[in-house]
């Protein structure tokens, strides 16, 4: 058996991203926000895949909604963390620094989800004409049959700054991400109460609509305070299923030139989040489902009862680039735990290829347990027992 390193848990998440990017001392800088005046910039980055962020912390404008707005907690990770991705295609991680959204406020956010409304519409619902901003079509059918879904669900503002000679923050690029249904789901009255219907949205009728209000999303951003002159990234989301056990994925982003309306190209994303085990990962990748059936075969050949292995993988194209596995567990003793991590960090290494990174995490009734990280191409896992 390897060696196994026993670190404390916040070592092991930073060892397990890319080298860190450590620098002198916390920065104090000097930002454009009246409310804010001085900001810190954080002296440590402890990767390339994450930007350092303005400090004191401003949530976004839009805080809470996506809770309400995204279907599953898979989606509202890859949403925030994919948005963060695709910004390192226009925006450094060693230039610019990250804020959560400022610009767009949240009452915003809130009237452009809405619908469309026709006149009579707005006069039965007692809507101010100037609140008739939503970005979703009218529906000129009924409750219980619409006249169309509702494409999008959330929009999702990140912005990145950076910092001139004397010190000075200033905003320097957008990116925003739109939400959009693959599933739209009603509720129609029945009885003394409702039901919820669903209807699935054709994946080239849910881009066509994206990209259609992808475009006035850019014409609208313009027209706002600091906005009229950055470049702007923007991206569209696919969502899962309320009941899907992975998240959904973002399809294509374009970027606006500053000073600019029109929008370029769209670059298509090709990325996929799989479950294993399971018939599209076996239909798909089906060698990484071999190598990972034969994994959870050895786990239970310690536990000849169990069968609760499960892993999510997360591809770029047809590469496997992660994969996180848990293994829940019952375990009569700390030292039990012990023997079982040491068996599976050995199956770790002895299963999946040297380029793959592999998170396993060994849960219990009494919470976490062990967790096991090994970084792609590196030879020793780090492993750490929770005591």
């Amino acid at each position: 058996m390897r060696k196994l390193s026993l670190l404390a848990l916040s070592l092991v998440f930073l060892l397990s991203a890319c080298a860190p990017n450590f620098q002198k001392q916390n920065e104090a800088v000097q930002t454009k926000e009246k409310a804010t005046g001085k900001a810190i910039i954080p002296k440590y980055n402890i990767s390339d895949k994450f930007y350092r962020t303005i400090l004191p912390f401003q949530p976004g404008e839009a805080r809470g909604l996506v809770v309400s707005n995204i279907n599953t907690r898979y989606d509202l990770n890859e949403f925030e963390m994919g948005l963060m991705r695709i910004a390192q295609n226009s925006f450094d991680t060693e230039k610019y620094y990250f804020q959560e959204g400022q610009k767009i406020k949240g009452k915003t956010v809130k009237l452009w989800l809405n619908r469309q409304y026709t006149d009579a519409q707005l006069k039965e619902n007692k809507i101010k004409e100037s609140d008739n901003i939503g970005l979703n079509p009218v529906n000129s059918g009924t409750v219980a049959e619409p006249s169309s879904p509702i494409y999008l669900a959330h929009i999702l503002e990140h912005d990145y700054l950076t910092k001139d000679d004397k010190g000075n923050v200033a905003l320097a690029g957008v990116t925003i991400g739109l939400a959009l249904n693959s599933h739209y789901y009603y509720k129609v009255p029945q009885g003394s109460g409702t039901i919820e219907k669903e209807m699935k949205i054709p994946f080239a009728q849910m881009e066509k609509e994206g990209k259609k209000i992808a475009e006035e999303v850019v014409k609208r951003l313009r027209d706002m305070k600091d906005l009229s002159d950055v470049p702007i990234t923007i991206a569209l989301f696919e969502q899962q299923t309320k009941s899907s056990v992975v998240p959904g994925r973002f399809i294509t982003y374009t970027t606006v030139d500053k000073g600019s309306s029109s929008l370029k190209s769209w670059e298509n994303i090709n990325e996929k989040h799989y479950l294993f085990p399971s018939t599209d990962a076996q239909k798909d990748h089906r060698d990484d489902s071999i190598a990972f059936l034969n994994f959870k075969q050895d786990v239970e050949k310690y536990f000849p009862n169990f069968n609760g292995v499960i892993g999510k993988a997360f591809y770029v194209g047809d590469q496997q680039q992660e994969l996180n596995i848990t293994i829940p567990i019952q375990f009569y003793g700390k030292t039990e735990g012990i023997g079982f991590t040491q068996y599976v960090t050995g199956l770790v290494m002895e299963h999946f290829p040297k380029y793959l990174s592999v998170s396993v995490s060994v849960t219990s009734v009494n919470g976490p347990e062990a967790l096991i990280v090994k970084k792609a191409n590196d030879t020793e896992p780090f492993v750490y027992i929770y005591q």
